[in-house]
């Protein structure tokens, strides 16, 4: 059955971030993980960050974040220690116990790939599309901020 929304964009994009976000859910359930945990491992695997670089890359400012790496910290996946150089900086890296789940988790989680490619599509092509339209909605909504 057609509705109203049918034809916005903005609705198809939030559909499927939000059926996105309960495949995931579904997914990491068995590690006790949030989707935002998960990616915080992704980008932790990667190597040792502040909790400031950690937020630039996840987009999320440090409230939302520090209860996040908090529960992770308490469950032994990452360990926080302050700088030693700069006592305000708190760096951040996955513990070894953190490298287990999240090698065991990106097994997992390769069952939604093809998901993501359901019409045979190109997976960078379709990284590249959703990374310009970030682009453009991010300097939209600056414009409108600066305008107010």
């Amino acid at each position: 059955m057609a509705t109203a929304l049918d034809d916005f964009v903005c609705f198809a994009m939030y559909t499927a971030s939000h059926a996105t976000t309960q495949a995931y859910r579904e997914v990491l359930k068995p590690w006790r993980l949030t989707y935002p945990q998960y990616l915080a491992m992704v980008v932790l695997a990667t190597g040792e960050r502040t909790v400031s670089e950690l937020g630039d890359e996840m987009s999320l400012d440090s409230g939302t974040l520090s209860p996040l790496l908090r529960r992770l910290d308490d469950r032994g996946l990452v360990a926080r220690r302050r700088d030693t150089d700069d006592e305000r900086v708190v760096r951040v890296r996955l513990t070894d116990e953190g490298r287990t789940v999240h090698a065991a988790v990106m097994d997992a989680v390769g069952c939604l790939v093809p998901a993501f490619l359901g019409g045979g599509g190109d997976l960078p092509e379709l990284l590249r599309q959703l990374g310009a339209i970030t682009d453009s909605m991010r300097e939209l909504a600056a414009t409108h901020r600066a305008a107010a």
